[in-house]
């Protein structure tokens, strides 16, 4: 049986990856072929990135404060 391209329906899955094909196929031999996997969580690496990104920018925000607070109580004292 050939299958063109655009007879192909994608469906979404559940927490548990299943999916659910209608009444229309109730009672039927059903062949199912996943053609591709997509992961909605980021990868790893840009997991890392943003972990490294949130820390530096905490850091810096960090050093603005620690000026800011000096400078305020240094003009408590004048």
């Amino acid at each position: 049986m050939k299958i063109d391209a655009d007879e192909l329906q994608t469906n979404e899955t559940d927490d548990r990856g299943r999916i659910y094909l209608g009444t229309e196929y109730a009672n039927k031999r059903v062949t199912v072929a996943i053609v591709d996997v997509e992961n909605d969580r980021p990868e790893e690496d840009e997991l890392a990135a943003a972990y490294r990104d949130a820390s530096e920018s905490a850091t810096a925000l960090t050093e603005e404060w620690d000026k800011a607070s000096d400078e305020a109580w240094n003009g408590l004292d004048e």
